[in-house]
């Protein structure tokens, strides 16, 4: 009798050992691809929470937003000012549709339409949901005496921002995840990041955003990129078995 509560027991662990060794399989329709996207979004989200209540209370890191703003309005200096302005313009929505038509282009002709679908996906929905997130959180943008921008939207999150995070958040996956060699992967990575950061800097710089809707946008942007590049992973990895 007392071996049936160990042969349970090992049973029940055995279960528990076979579910992990599945998520972290990294070429199964469920396995690591799946388990990563999951985790990135949970903490995306989590972290973004955590950040607008911040902004909607004034506390935390939101509390220093308006010395930061400030600071740099009031040392704003040529050519800096006008190489933020060149920046931030390229990244608008005119900017982000070139660069994503031009992207999309490419992986047209590189006959990779599952990346062609996440870039369809992560781009348009992303700017469209960071729209909708605006709306909902309806937070001022800085005002200054002499703005060097003056915009008649919403502040939070950065919609310029959450662009650039998505655009070069596909681009550099899909170069990790083709380049042959490392030392490509990890510029794509470098150079991806360092972009996001100008970008969001410049918005600063201008008087656009305080720092909360940065670092909102990024992780806005993170986590709808761990839905669409997942999900079109795990569609394609379920065509495939399928096929097979």
């Amino acid at each position: 009798m007392t071996d049936l509560p160990d042969r349970s027991s090992r049973r029940a662990s055995s279960r528990i050992v076979r579910f992990i060794e599945a998520r972290l399989a990294p070429d199964t329709e469920f396995g690591l691809h799946l388990t990563a996207g999951v985790v990135l979004l949970v903490t995306a989200t989590v972290l973004f929470a955590g950040l607008a209540d911040d902004v909607v209370q004034l506390d935390g890191l939101a509390a220093f937003d308006a010395r930061v703003s400030q600071w740099l309005h009031a040392h704003a200096r040529e050519p800096l000012t006008s190489a933020m302005l060149v920046l931030t313009h390229a990244h608008s929505v005119a900017g982000i549709v070139v660069l994503t038509g031009a992207l999309a282009w490419r992986l047209w002709r590189r006959h990779a339409c599952y990346w062609l679908l996440a870039l369809l996906l992560s781009v348009p929905g992303g700017m469209l949901l960071n729209v909708l997130v605006k709306h909902l959180y309806q937070r001022a943008r800085p005002v200054f005496e002499d703005p060097i921008v003056s915009l008649p939207t919403y502040s939070f999150p950065s919609g310029h921002t959450s662009s650039a995070t998505l655009f070069y958040g596909v681009l550099a996956s899909y170069v990790v995840m083709t380049a042959a060699r490392q030392r490509t992967r990890v510029l794509a990575v470098a150079g991806a990041v360092l972009m996001v950061l100008l970008v969001g800097c410049s918005r600063i710089y201008l008087g656009a955003h305080y720092p909360t809707d940065i670092a909102g946008a990024i992780l806005e942007g993170v986590g709808w990129l761990a839905v669409c590049i997942t999900g079109v992973s795990t569609w394609r990895r379920r065509r495939e078995g399928r096929a097979l």
